[in-house]
């Protein structure tokens, strides 16, 4: 009689909501429009440049002025998600982008546009490190690598259909202001929409039930068992004692040399090297971005499904970091060998599907830090990646400008794939660090 009442009264428990995966999905939603609004200045620079009469170096200026304040704001941004928890942070970020974003649309000259890129960096910031202490808040440890991979799978996506959306807003109105305009607006709304829906905590949400509430409760709770006696106590500045944060913060920016390389110039190579036109540009630029995406969301089932079947955290992250980076590495060396555009698309569109599985990375910092650090470390990640972003849009518009070819920067492409291997397999990735 017991057995029967006990599967009587299992078979009657409520199923657990879902909640968490519809707030990713939200997440994904959001660094999409992100990278849109992002990725609309590299669509359309080929017309503003003859406008504005720009020169290769000044248009890498004019790319690396964004990633000055998104630098700044990395890491407050993330001690604000840490302090005042992430939903107000991600709301006001998201207004605040799409405010910048349409605002660029006034630019008369280039001094005017790079004041609009700065505030659009500046605003954006937050939006990484806030969505990984949601991360770490929301989700299991075996669910942590796709959550990492819907938040940043909007980076791919959303370049994916930056190129598509701009492209086509710059046909329909005959204008790159108004696209800007159009893109501004609609991301102001979502910034709405995310205060609207995304809470701090499961507990808060009006549509999580006790069965996922309490599920995502016993999951931490093991999880804190596990963790080093007085951790999360410490000092900020004592993370900074273990290799694993070190090349947590290199494998990001190299990572990063090769992503945000593409993300600024791809358009601009695949115009004057290959003689793509706007419309050929946006449909090219969608199919290898995309191929980002879905990477990035493969990467992440394969890495918690084989967490979940037992896998050991050191074994699974070194071999799909491990095959991302030496993938995407030869990919891209491939890319300065080639003439045939129908073959240049398809080794970009592979360079990008592995290179995407790093998104993952964006579980790291709940693994290093826990729940209760992890926007301040998710935002230290990102700022060495914004490194990248100062730096390697200024570089490439150099090479290009003195060399008159792109050969060289695919070479500096190839040689970040490579530290990005060599990083990303020195972290241990198998505990939480005693802080």
């Amino acid at each position: 009689m017991s057995t029967r009442s006990d599967l009587s009264s299992e078979s009657a428990a409520p199923r657990r909501t879902r909640v968490r995966w519809n707030i990713f999905l939200l997440m994904l939603l959001l660094i999409s429009i992100n990278y849109i609004d992002r990725a609309s200045l590299s669509v359309a620079m080929p017309i503003i440049a003859e406008e504005f009469h720009l020169d290769p170096a000044m248009q890498g200026l004019i790319f690396s002025s964004f990633f000055w304040t998104y630098a700044l704001m990395q890491v407050p941004g993330g001690m604000l998600a840490d302090r005042f928890q992430p939903r107000i942070i991600i709301a006001a970020a998201t207004i605040g982008w799409g405010f910048f974003q349409a605002l660029g649309a006034l630019a008369t000259n280039w001094f005017v546009l790079v004041l609009s890129r700065l505030g659009l960096g500046f605003t954006e910031a937050p939006i990484y490190p806030a969505g990984g202490k949601l991360n770490a808040i929301w989700m299991t440890q075996h669910e942590r690598a796709r959550g990492a991979t819907l938040l940043d799978g909007g980076a791919p996506l959303g370049a994916a259909l930056g190129s598509i959306v701009i492209a086509w807003l710059m046909t329909v109105f005959g204008s790159w202001r108004m696209a800007f305009i159009v893109a501004g607006v609609g991301t102001i709304l979502c910034g709405f929409l995310a205060w609207w829906y995304i809470r701090n905590t499961p507990r808060e949400h009006p549509s999580v039930n006790d069965a996922e509430a309490s599920y995502i409760e016993a999951a931490h709770a093991r999880e804190d068992v596990a963790a080093p006696a007085g951790s999360g106590s410490g000092r900020w500045l004592e993370y900074f004692r273990y290799r694993s944060v070190w090349c947590m913060c290199l494998g990001w920016m190299f990572f990063n040399v090769v992503f945000y390389g593409l993300l600024t110039w791809l358009p601009n190579y695949l115009f004057k090297v290959h003689g793509f036109d706007i419309k050929t540009l946006g449909g090219a630029s969608f199919l290898i971005f995309f191929s980002g995406f879905v990477g990035e969301i493969v990467c992440g089932w394969i890495g918690d499904k084989w967490l979940s079947r037992g896998g050991r955290p050191n074994v699974v992250f070194r071999t799909l970091f491990g095959i991302a980076a030496l993938s995407a590495t030869v990919s891209i060396f491939l890319v300065a060998y080639v003439k045939d555009p129908v073959l240049v698309v398809a080794l970009l569109s592979s360079t990008l599907f592995f290179l995407r599985w790093c998104g993952v990375y964006w579980a790291i910092p709940s693994i290093l830090a826990g729940r209760e650090r992890a926007g301040f470390l998710g935002g230290c990640m990102n700022l060495a990646a914004q490194f990248s972003g100062v730096s390697v849009p200024i570089i490439v518009g150099l090479i290009v400008q003195f060399t008159g070819s792109y050969f060289l920067a695919l070479m500096f492409f190839a040689a970040a794939g490579l530290a990005l291997f060599v990083c990303s397999a020195a972290i241990d990735y198998s505990r939480k660090l005693p802080v």
